[in-house]
C-alpha cells in the first residue's frame, strides 16, 4: 500500500476495472479507468494540481493569493483540495445548472463559491466566464486557472494518465474512449496513446447528442461536465485551446436518457457509482465495442464519481420529473403514470406550437392557433435537430389578450414579444404518476409534457381529471377549444 505525505499526492495512478457484465454481450474486453477513485473524487484533480504547480513556476500564483476558476465543479474541487493545502483562497465559479452536491463539496473543502446563469450568450456580462473574470481584475494577486486554455491541462494528461493505461493494459489498448469536456483528457491521454502506439490505437470522443463538439445543434443537454453548449445569441463560438481536434478519430453521439441510464447500470451491475458523463463514455465504449474482435482492448475513462449527483442521476423522482423514467417503480402500484394515459388523449402532441423569441407581437399572434389560451415562446435558435427543453422556455404569451391590445392601439405590434411574457407553462415529466401530474399543474389549465428534458406535447387539466376518475371520454377537437376557452387562468 502507497504512503503519502499529503492528499495531494495521491492524485492519479488509478486503477482499470474490466466491465466484465455490461461487456457480457461483446468479445472485445472493456475495462474502465476509474478517475473517481482519484483522492479529490474526478480526473480532474490531475489537471488542479498541474496548473497550480505551473503557476507557482511561472509566478503568475504567489504566496498569500486567491485562485480564481470556472467550472461545472470537479476541477474547482482538485483545485480547492490543493489549494487549500498550499494556503490560497479558492473562488470558484459555478454555473446554475450543476448539481447542488458539487456545491456542497466546494464549500466543504473551503472554496468561496459563486453561483452564475447558464443560459446566456458568451458576451453576455453576467456569463460565468465573464463574472469569474472581474473577479481576477478586483482581487490583488488573483490567478485564472483557465482551464479550458491552459497548456498545463492537457500536459498532465499526456504525463500521467495515457503512460498510466499503456503500462496497466501492457500495450494492448486498441481504442480509447472518453468525453471531451475542456478536451485536456483526451487530447492529452489520446495523444500520448497514439504516439506510443505508433498510431495504432484509435481516440473516441464520447459526446451528447446535443453538443456542438460532435456536430450537435448546441442546444441544452443534462449530462454535466462534457459536451459543447451554443447559446444562439453567443456572438462567437469559443472552443477551448485544451482540446486538441486532431487527436480524435471519430465520436460517438450519445442521447441523454443512454448516458443517464447507462450510469444508472454501471452502480446497479458493475459496483461503480459514477457520474453521468461516465455513462455517455460508457455508452460509446459499448457502441464501439460491438464493432471489435477478442484481439483489440477498449479502455473507456470514467471522470467522476456519482455521489456529486445523487439529487439527479440517482434520484427516481427527479428523473421521471423529466421524463427520463417512464417506468413504474413498483409493478404493483396501483396509480398509473402519465405516459399510460396519453395514448387516451387525441391531439395532444399536435398542439404543442412554440413561438419564437425573435418575433414580433404582430407575428406571434399571427402564428399562434386561436383555439390556445396561452402559447410557449422559446429561445431562437436557427437550426434545431433536437425538440425544445425546458430550459429553453422563456414564457408563455395569450394570443388573445394581445390581439385585443394590439386592437385597441395598447401594444405596437412590432415590438418584440419577449417584453410581453406571461409566466411559462408548469412542465410534467412522461414518467410521473398521474396525481403528480394533476398536482404539478396548480391553478393553471394546461402543462407541457416532457420526454428526456424535452417538450414533446400540451395536456389539459381538464384530459388529467378524466383519466384520474377513470372517466375519460374522448373529445374532439372543437370541444378541446371549448375547454381550453373557458379556463380564465391559462
Amino acid at each position: 500500500m502507497a504512503v503519502y505525505e499529503s492528499a495531494a499526492d495521491a492524485i492519479g495512478d488509478t486503477p482499470l476495472i474490466r466491465l466484465a457484465t455490461l461487456g457480457r454481450d461483446v468479445t472485445v474486453p472493456i475495462y474502465a479507468k476509474v478517475e473517481f477513485l482519484s483522492v479529490g473524487g474526478s480526473v480532474k484533480d490531475r489537471a488542479a494540481r498541474a496548473m497550480i504547480e505551473r503557476a507557482e513556476r511561472d509566478g503568475s500564483l504567489r504566496p498569500g493569493g486567491t485562485i480564481v476558476e470556472a467550472t461545472s465543479g470537479n476541477t474547482g474541487i482538485g483545485l480547492a483540495l490543493v489549494g487549500r493545502l498550499r494556503g490560497y483562497r479558492v473562488i470558484v465559479g459555478i454555473p446554475d445548472t450543476s448539481a447542488k452536491e458539487k456545491i456542497d463539496i466546494l464549500k466543504a473543502y473551503g472554496a468561496e463559491v459563486v453561483i452564475a446563469a447558464s443560459a446566456l450568450p458568451r458576451q453576455h456580462p453576467a456569463h460565468l466566464f465573464n463574472v469569474v473574470r472581474r473577479l481576477v481584475d478586483e482581487i490583488p494577486g488573483a490567478w485564472l486557472a483557465n482551464q479550458y486554455d491552459n497548456p498545463a491541462n492537457p500536459d498532465v494528461h499526456r504525463r500521467t494518465t495515457g503512460p498510466e493505461i499503456w503500462a496497466q493494459t501492457q500495450g494492448r489498448i486498441t481504442h480509447f474512449v472518453a468525453g471531451i469536456g475542456t478536451g485536456g483528457t483526451i487530447s492529452g491521454a489520446g495523444g500520448y496513446l497514439k504516439d506510443v502506439s505508433g498510431a495504432g490505437v484509435t481516440v473516441v470522443g464520447a459526446d451528447p447528442d446535443a453538443s456542438v463538439y460532435a456536430g450537435g445543434d448546441g442546444s441544452p443537454y443534462f449530462v454535466e461536465s462534457i459536451g459543447h453548449f451554443l447559446h444562439p445569441k453567443t456572438d462567437e463560438d469559443v472552443w477551448p485551446q485544451s482540446y486538441h481536434r486532431d487527436i480524435v478519430d471519430r465520436f460517438e453521439r450519445i442521447p441523454d436518457r443512454e448516458s443517464l441510464l447507462t450510469a444508472r447500470r454501471l452502480a446497479r451491475e458493475e459496483g461503480l457509482l459514477a457520474g453521468p458523463s461516465s455513462g455517455t463514455a460508457v455508452a460509446a465504449a459499448l457502441r464501439v465495442a460491438r464493432e471489435l474482435g477478442p484481439d483489440d482492448l477498449v479502455v473507456v475513462l470514467l471522470p467522476d464519481s456519482g455521489r456529486s449527483y445523487l439529487s439527479k442521476l440517482f434520484n427516481d423522482d427527479w428523473l421521471r420529473q423529466w421524463g427520463f423514467l417512464d417506468e413504474p417503480s413498483d409493478s404493483d402500484h396501483p396509480e398509473p403514470l402519465l405516459r399510460d394515459v396519453l395514448d387516451r388523449i387525441p391531439g395532444w402532441t399536435a398542439r404543442l406550437v412554440t413561438i419564437s423569441s425573435d418575433a414580433t407581437i404582430g407575428q406571434a399572434v399571427a402564428e399562434s392557433p386561436e383555439s390556445l389560451a396561452a402559447v410557449p415562446v422559446i429561445l431562437a435558435r436557427e437550426q434545431r435537430r433536437h425538440g425544445v427543453t425546458a430550459s429553453e422556455i422563456l414564457g408563455s404569451i395569450e394570443p388573445a389578450a394581445l390581439s385585443a391590445a394590439i386592437a385597441a392601439g395598447r401594444i405596437d405590434p412590432g415590438a418584440t414579444v419577449v417584453g410581453h411574457l406571461a409566466e411559462p407553462l408548469p412542465t410534467i415529466g412522461i414518467g410521473i404518476f398521474l396525481a403528480e401530474a394533476q398536482a404539478a399543474l396548480g391553478d393553471r389549465a394546461a402543462a407541457l409534457v416532457l420526454r428526456d428534458g424535452r417538450a414533446i406535447g400540451l395536456i389539459t387539466r381538464a384530459e388529467l381529471s378524466a383519466a384520474a376518475a377513470e372517466d375519460f371520454v374522448v373529445v374532439t377537437d372543437p370541444a378541446l377549444h371549448d375547454v381550453v376557452h373557458r379556463s380564465s387562468q391559462w
